[in-house]
Formats: C-alpha cells, structure tokens, sequence
C-alpha cells in the first residue's frame, strides 16, 4: 500500500474538444461503474494472438457472447476491430460503447521489429458510432520513427472528428530487452510518457515489474528503484501527465491474482482497467461473477 495517496486525473483535467468531451462523457459516466472509472473489455486478441487465445473458453470466439459479457457484465465498453465491430454491433449499438481499435498486426513474426499497420480509420469510428480510437504504439522498436508518424496521423484525425484517442503503450524490439525487458519499470515509464507526449488521451500499459535478474541492465537510475508493483505504477501515472491510464489484464490470472491487480492499478492512481482474457477466458457464469466483483471494487474509486 503507498503510504501517500495518489491523485488520479479527472475528467475536468483534461483539456478536449467538444465531441471528445461529449465521448468521453458517455464511457465514463454513463456507462459501466458510471462514476469516473473506465471498466473496458478489450476482444481484439484474435488478430494479435490468434485463435489460441480462445482454446481456454470455446464459447469467448463468438464474438456476440463477448458483446452479450459486455452488456450483462456492465462494462464501460468494449475494443475491437473493425471487422468484428461491423459484423456484430448492430444488435448491441448504444447499449455499450465501442472502441475501435484501428490498427495492429499477427503474433506470427518476431518484436524486433515490433509494428502495427493501419486497420481501419478514425471515419470509421465516427461512421460506426464508436466512443473512442484505440491505437497500439511501440516505442523502442526500430520501426518507432513510422509508427510516431502513423500515430500523428491518427492523432489529427481525432482532433478533427472529436474522438478520444487511446494509446496501446507497449515497450518491444531489441533494444528495450537489452535494457531490462519491456516490462520493466524503465520501459513502461517510458513508454507512458512517450504516449502522453504523442497526444494520447488515456493510455494503456501493463503494471512494471522488479526482476532482480536483468535489473543490473536498467539504465540509471531505474536500476536502483526496487519499488513494489503498485510504487512503480504509481510513479508510471505520474510520468503519464493529464493523459488517463488503464491497466491491461493480460494472461488469464487466478480470481484472487485479478482482483489482486485490480486494487492495485485504483490505488496507484488509474483511471480504470482493460480486461479481456481475465474476462472472457472464464466460463459464463464465473465471468459474470468477476465482472461484478470488479464493478464493486471500481464503485469505491469514483469521482
């Protein structure tokens, strides 16, 4: 537990257009805990992992079981992609905001060269009646210089349509391992602050982790800051600005381990949670269940 509370940016924090205002508005206050938190259920695994993700829950690749989690299971809202969002929102548009995830790529090749092509645009979020953009940014890899670019692109492209941008902020490529592996507290400060600085609006990042084995390799003086997860993360939202920052789920955990993380991504300062495979990896009703717990554990953090 962090011995000094941290504050969280508000949504009064954040300096938006009209319309992102107007987006925002409805992700975070009118849908979900309703109360300033962000509770999102992001199912666009299939085109970054495969189809392997789904083994755990058959039932999860049915893209309508997903949406029927997200209404039931009172989510602030759900990512995808362009294909499944067009294939499967018409039964469940306003019942649950979308955020249309607009690009990435296959887990097939390596992340040396870690980068995510355009899959979609910013007209199709606004076409589609989308909430909000999500765009996936690796910072390090050597691909970065047209990521950036990309991302700029996009960027404008928000501005000018009113839609709240998300940034995928993840660490990859050669060099990030050489210095202490993407999920150190260095590589994830970093890149929190990468996509603040690049214009994000909220930004998505994985909790840093302390590994005493590569931790010699750490620039300084990140090399000397043996911090706990929720210290380190704290000290991640901090890097983070005004942008909002939610924390992924990633591997299925435990329900204790989930929840676990849960409390740690509020109590450092968070704006909310992106859980997805911790989601819908469960059978139906376990779910249901978890869905609820964390929507009851976000009620005591609004705003």
């Amino acid at each position: 537990m962090l011995l000094t509370p941290v504050r969280r940016p508000t949504f009064d924090d954040l300096n938006l257009s009209m319309g992102k205002r107007v987006r925002l508005h409805r992700l975070m206050y009118e849908h979900g805990p309703a109360n300033g938190t962000l509770m999102m259920l992001p199912i666009d695994q299939g085109l970054e992992h495969g189809p392997v993700d789904f083994f755990a829950n058959p039932d999860s690749i049915d893209t309508d079981w997903i949406f029927r989690l997200a209404v039931e299971g009172n989510f602030s809202g759900v990512a995808m992609h362009i294909g499944l969002a067009e294939k499967y929102l018409t039964k469940y548009a306003g019942k649950v905001p979308l955020v249309l995830k607009v690009n990435g790529k296959t887990n097939i090749p390596g992340d040396d060269d870690a980068f995510s092509s355009l899959t979609s645009s910013v007209e199709d979020a606004v076409r589609i009646g989308a909430d909000g953009v999500g765009y996936t940014l690796y910072v390090g890899s050597p691909s970065q210089d047209v990521d950036i670019a990309q991302c700029n692109e996009v960027r404008r492209e928000c501005e000018k349509h009113g839609m709240p941008l998300i940034i995928w902020a993840y660490p990859r490529g050669a060099a990030i391992k050489d210095k202490g592996g993407i999920d150190s507290l260095y590589a994830v400060d970093y890149a929190a602050r990468v996509a603040c600085e690049v214009g994000a609006d909220i930004i998505k990042l994985n909790v840093p982790k302390w590994d005493d084995a590569t931790a010699d390799r750490l620039p300084k003086p990140y090399n000397t800051l043996h911090l706990s997860d929720e210290e380190g993360l704290a000290k991640v939202v901090k890097s983070a600005g005004h942008s909002l920052v939610l924390v992924s789920g990633g591997s299925k955990m435990g329900d204790e381990d989930t929840m676990h993380k849960a409390q740690i991504a509020m109590e450092a300062g968070c704006v909310g949670l992106i859980f997805g495979r911790n989601m819908w990896q469960r059978k139906w009703d376990d779910a249901l269940t978890m869905a609820s717990r964390i929507h009851d554990l976000m009620q005591r953090y609004g705003q």
